[in-house]
């Protein structure tokens, strides 16, 4: 009995210990940073279904999200200005929804307005080779498919921290001002 219990404290010593270093358990087959995403078929949900590596050749911006996710919801706005803005116009952005069902995803899609290509992930494909363990999950992939980081939780997107860290992490200049000739 008082075997049982000092391994049960261990165990929860060192679940609490993991958590509060942020080490977190992988998802099967994920796909580490520093290393390409493997092909996938990204299903369309406002939009025809792709393959992943028709996004190669240009930065791609991924939000991992579901509907029934309040941070992923309050972000979605910033990412939909984010794609839109002069940055980003330098890569593309696309949303991958891990809701269970179509329709949930389709619906807050329609009372969202996006404008971005969004999929929805089947059988956990996406999810376990992106690592989508908590969510919002948002990850930035070069041009040649390698992922360079992996962002848990809400971010405005299009603010000034966010938008540096693109900047710095795709390799992308600063904004050039305009001049007007007087």
């Amino acid at each position: 009995m008082m075997f049982m219990n000092a391994t049960r404290l261990l165990l929860i010593t060192l679940l609490g210990l993991a958590m509060a270093t942020g080490v977190a358990a992988k998802t099967p087959g994920e796909v580490e940073v520093g290393s390409v995403l493997r092909e996938a078929t990204l299903r369309g949900l406002n939009g025809p279904d792709q393959k992943l590596s028709a996004f190669r050749g240009k930065p791609l911006v991924i939000n991992v999200w579901a509907s029934w996710c309040p941070p992923c919801i309050a972000e979605m706005g910033s990412l939909e200005r984010l794609a839109w803005s002069d940055l980003g116009q330098q890569f593309t952005v696309i949303g991958i929804s891990t809701d269970d069902y179509p329709d949930a995803a389709k619906g807050f899609l329609r009372k969202s307005s996006a404008t971005i290509n969004h999929y929805i992930d089947r059988q956990l494909e996406l999810e376990h080779m992106l690592g989508a363990t908590q969510l919002p999950l948002t990850l930035l992939i070069d041009a040649k498919g390698r992922v360079l980081s992996k962002t848990v939780g809400a971010r405005e997107w299009d603010g000034p921290q966010a938008m540096a860290l693109i900047r710095s992490t795709f390799r992308l200049g600063a904004p050039t001002p305009i001049l007007l000739k007087k």
